[in-house]
């Protein structure tokens, strides 16, 4: 099971210069409505076939619409061999209640 952090930590990371990947298990549909910027974006089914983009050597934050198929994703990164893998709690539309109102919610 993968670790978890929280929006504001993931925040604090941001604001403190700590630039993780942020991967963007989200359908593309749901990307175009509330984007994260800067995040890498590869919809949770092709995570198998397209997991050489996601780097090995840095931290990783997965995120998803509420924080499900990112859990589900980062549980699978970690069982190929990734170690500094973390599930972002509540998604993108925790983000957008409580760090960036600015981002729509859907």
């Amino acid at each position: 099971m993968a670790t978890e952090i929280d929006v504001e930590h993931l925040r604090d990371l941001l604001g403190r210069g700590e630039m993780p990947t942020v991967l963007d298990v989200r359908e593309p549909g749901e990307i175009q409505t509330a984007p994260f910027a800067g995040a890498l974006t590869i919809p949770m089914g092709d995570i198998p076939s397209r997991i050489d983009e996601i780097p090995r050597d840095e931290p990783v934050v997965v995120l998803c619409h509420h924080g499900v198929r990112s859990a589900r994703v980062a549980s699978y990164l970690i069982g190929q061999g990734f170690t500094r893998v973390v599930n972002l709690t509540g998604g993108i539309d925790a983000w957008s209640l409580r760090v960036d109102p600015k981002v729509p919610r859907y």
